[in-house]
């Protein structure tokens, strides 16, 4: 069996096919955080409004496949600038869908994307989503993850799902395996919640074993709180 890792960037997948992509090449180390995360909440709340719309929503527009993008990968960026950190690709990918998403118009709407190609479903990519300190409530992409889970595993062959559990180095050992736990039981309750079967799904619980990011003990760290989607085919 063949086991893959599921990334937010499967709607950007499934969109390979689309126009050559928009330049998104700003250098975030040289950016105020606190004005690259208001401009990042205004991209992503302009991204959620269009996917809101009934009438985007009902129309064969491509805005709805850009604003759904964006709003992913604006929710992923402002993940990491709320804990004063610069994501680089999900920052370059907010920015992309966001200015795709309005430069389209109606008239220039393409026909539904296919299925993911095979090598989208066959890439080795993480799949994250972040927790923030001593909290098993999954982020804001996580809802975003969970859809592009659902709606793909059909078409890309996944069978069965271990949803793995990590927790930073700030804490108890035996506290942060707990913790990791119930991480991994929330989202694989997303999941079940959007129609994957239960019975499909596992969960395990790494605790601070597997780091993303090294760090020394008692160290806070947003990007070792965080959940991987594991499928198999």
């Amino acid at each position: 069996m063949t086991r893959t890792k599921i990334m937010v960037v499967g709607t950007s997948a499934m969109l390979a096919l689309a126009a050559s992509p928009v330049a998104a090449q700003d250098n975030w180390q040289d950016r105020d955080i606190s004005s690259l995360r208001g401009e990042t909440q205004q991209r992503y709340d302009a991204a959620l409004a269009l996917t809101d719309d009934a009438a985007v929503v009902e129309a064969n527009d491509a805005r709805f496949i850009w604003a759904s993008e964006a709003k992913v990968q604006c929710g992923i960026a402002l993940g990491y600038l709320k804990s004063r950190a610069r994501d680089p690709v999900s920052l370059g990918k907010c920015r992309d869908a966001y200015a795709r998403m309005t430069q389209t118009t109606r008239a220039m709407a393409p026909p539904p994307p296919p299925p993911p190609p095979a090598e989208a479903c066959n890439t080795e990519l993480p799949g994250l989503i972040f927790f923030e300190f001593d909290s098993a409530v999954p982020g804001t992409e996580a809802s975003q993850i969970a859809d592009y889970v659902a709606q793909n595993a059909a078409a890309c062959s996944w069978r069965s799902f271990n949803v793995v559990g990590h927790a930073d180095r700030s804490g108890s050992s035996a506290y942060n395996m707990d913790l990791s736990q119930r991480r991994a039981d929330a989202v694989a309750s997303l999941l079940g919640s959007r129609g994957i079967a239960t019975g499909s799904i596992d969960t395990t619980a790494r605790g601070e074993e597997n780091p993303r990011v090294p760090t020394d003990d008692g160290v806070r760290e947003l990007q070792n709180r965080r959940v991987e989607i594991l499928v198999n085919q």
